[in-house]
């Protein structure tokens, strides 16, 4: 392999001559083994770090610290990365020491070897432009770093709300589809009263409906950053003008209203938007893993469960027990729940941790925010392309449920009075008979206005009580 000699403060180290990350990002490389997921696996983060970096490198020309030529090279390498080239350049680590030192040295390196490919010199020819002096140039990682983190969980936001508004949409299709099967509603897992299977997923819908909201409040919390704080915020090697300039290119070039933090000392080492941020990816995949748990007790059976719905069989359920198929799905879904509920503990205990004027922590932070985020927009799209969009309901099922159960002596209760209900009640229990029956039989009502009693669109929505 052809290599070309870099060398940083701990000596000379050969480097891939291809590369157009350099000597840190390979020391990085050779310590952080840890996770196995590389920042190339977020192109969306690595285009935030392009992003910062290509507004710092505009406000360092305004401020006549960089030269056209550079400043103008810098900018085409960081346009570049937006447009999600040399993403293979970024195989650092995720979790990493350092408080994120390597992933902004990482961008660093490759953005300037790029930028001196445009000026027409070689990889590694750092007197023309150089990782630490042009392009992190009026930077700290501690400012740096945390931007492009919060740009990029911006970016993800949005393709997570996107990826939940379908699932909502799938959830309020089938209620719609729905709407006029009859079914049982249950509390505590017993009989309750009678509803609809539409309106069972149009709740669902609904649940869903508000995370997006929720998603995006808590995502408005990145839109403050401490760009120009440099190592604790007190802007030691940077103007006095840079952190207004950099704000302006960074709001230009995402089109976002990004605003400077009130205190960068404060602003430094706080992490407070990452903890509320990630209590709200666990919301929505508790709301999802609950759903998902009524989806697999409707479809359980089929004989010998609820059945009232049938979830899309997706493959052979046993080994053993021919024609077992399972709720693989949903199954899923909940397991993916579990971790982001687990990530979320992390990103608590690393906002804790952190000591002084920096939290060291946010590698992880960050880490666990964006896999939360990954697996639950694969989770959705599963569920709504695999699962939800194919359901379908038991009607004759469903509607016999409810005429055979005790709990349609609610509906009757307004009629009759509590004490007579529940008489009717202990004797349909005692005597496995139907409620209808025994209430014909006592001569309680007769079965026309039964009959209009128990009509199902009266059992679903407030009606006007009807006298013995």
């Amino acid at each position: 392999m052809k290599t070309r000699t870099e060398h940083d403060l701990l000596g000379d180290r050969e480097v891939c001559a291809e590369a157009y990350y350099g000597v840190q990002t390979l020391r990085a490389i050779e310590n952080f083994d840890i996770c196995g997921v590389k920042l190339s696996a977020y192109p969306k983060y690595i285009k935030a770090l392009a992003i910062v970096k290509l507004a710092a490198a505009k406000a360092n020309n305004d401020l006549g610290l960089l030269s056209d030529e550079i400043s103008n090279a810098i900018i085409a390498a960081c346009e570049e990365l937006i447009d999600g080239k040399l993403v293979d350049q970024f195989p650092v680590d995720m979790i990493q020491g350092g408080a994120g030192t390597s992933t902004n040295m990482n961008a660093n390196e490759v953005i300037a070897n790029r930028a001196l490919e445009i000026m027409g010199f070689e990889k590694g020819d750092y007197d023309h432009c150089h990782p630490n002096n042009h392009v992190n140039l009026s930077q700290s990682t501690n400012d740096a770093y945390p931007t492009g983190i919060k740009i990029g969980l911006m970016l993800m936001n949005e393709d997570l709300v996107a990826n939940l508004k379908t699932l909502v949409a799938s959830f309020r299709a089938k209620g719609v589809e729905f709407s006029d099967v009859i079914k049982m509603g249950r509390t505590q897992l017993q009989d309750a009263v009678p509803m609809t299977l539409g309106q069972e997923f149009e709740a669902w819908a609904e649940n869903l409906s508000e995370e997006i909201e929720r998603l995006n409040q808590n995502a408005k919390l990145f839109l403050e950053v401490n760009m120009g704080a440099t190592a604790i915020g007190t802007g030691i090697n940077s103007e006095p003008e840079y952190s207004e300039l950099c704000i302006k290119h960074l709001c230009d070039a995402t089109g976002m209203p990004i605003v400077l933090a009130g205190n960068l000392i404060e602003a430094t080492p706080d992490t407070g938007s990452y903890v509320m941020y990630s209590s709200a990816v666990k919301r929505l995949a508790i709301k999802l893993s609950k759903i998902c748990n009524d989806l697999r007790l409707l479809s359980s059976g089929p004989r010998c469960g609820f059945n009232e719905i049938n979830l899309p069989a997706m493959q052979p359920g046993s080994s053993i027990m021919p024609g077992k198929v399972n709720p693989v799905i949903p199954e899923v879904v909940n397991q993916v729940a579990y971790k982001v509920i687990g990530n979320d503990l992390t990103v608590t205990f690393a906002s804790e941790a952190g000591q002084l004027q920096l939290n060291v922590m946010e590698p992880v932070i960050v880490r666990s925010l964006f896999e939360s985020m990954e697996m639950l927009e694969n989770a959705m799209s599963t569920l709504r392309e695999r699962c939800v969009d194919g359901i379908t309901a038991n009607v004759d099922h469903c509607r016999e449920m409810v005429m055979n159960s005790i709990g349609i002596v609610t509906a009757v209760n307004p009629t009759l009075g509590y004490e007579a209900s529940s008489r009717i009640a202990q004797r349909a229990l005692s005597e496995n008979r139907s409620v209808y029956d025994l209430i014909l039989e006592e001569g309680l009502l007769t079965k026309e206005k039964l009959d209009e009693i128990l009509a199902p669109e009266r059992m679903i929505k407030p009606q006007k009580f009807i006298k013995a």
